[in-house]
């Protein structure tokens, strides 16, 4: 996992080792690990929970902004500051859940995920509300790393296919 990014340094479905049938490994995703492959291993069950633990943290994250904004108002630093900040978190977190969600479709570019980092730790609650929504149908970043994975089986079949007899003395149609 690259520390400046936080993302993989190899794709899914890369051979970083040997897998059981000597062709691509998946790569594990977050609080599933690999049992997004076959959906075995209490996989339902961690998307509940992921589902569960995202919403809490959203919620809990919401408390948090709520006490902020009350400070704001009892430090009486008028209505346009109180605005501003307000904007600033609903504009961060749209943007950082549109951000998130994407992400789970496609890989994004490491330089700007690093230069986005500020901004998507101000919109974390759009970032956890993302999560939240995506687990209720799949492992977020489930759909990405299938389509990788199948990619890279694909590849390492076609690779290790054998042919059958010598192709030059086969008999021709005339």
């Amino acid at each position: 996992m690259s520390d400046e990014t936080g993302t993989p340094d190899t794709p899914a479905g890369s051979s970083g080792g040997t897998a059981p049938s000597g062709g691509p490994r998946p790569e594990p995703l977050r609080f599933f690990g690999t049992t997004w492959v076959n959906h075995d291993n209490g996989y339902t069950a961690r998307r509940a929970g992921v589902a569960v633990g995202s919403l809490a943290a959203a919620v809990a994250s919401c408390l948090v902004l709520r006490f902020a904004y009350e400070g704001i108002q009892i430090a009486d630093t008028g209505s346009f500051v109180t605005v501003l900040i307000i904007a600033m978190f609903a504009i961060c977190s749209a943007l950082a859940f549109r951000n998130t969600w994407e992400g789970f479709g496609k890989r994004h570019d490491p330089q700007r995920q690093a230069s986005l980092r500020g901004l998507l730790a101000i919109g974390f609650v759009g970032s956890l509300l993302a999560y939240f929504f995506r687990s209720l149908t799949e492992a977020p970043g489930e759909k990405l790393h299938r389509e990788e994975y199948d990619q890279a089986r694909e590849a390492h079949d076609r690779r290790t296919s054998r042919r059958t007899g010598n192709p030059s003395k086969k008999k021709r149609d005339r």
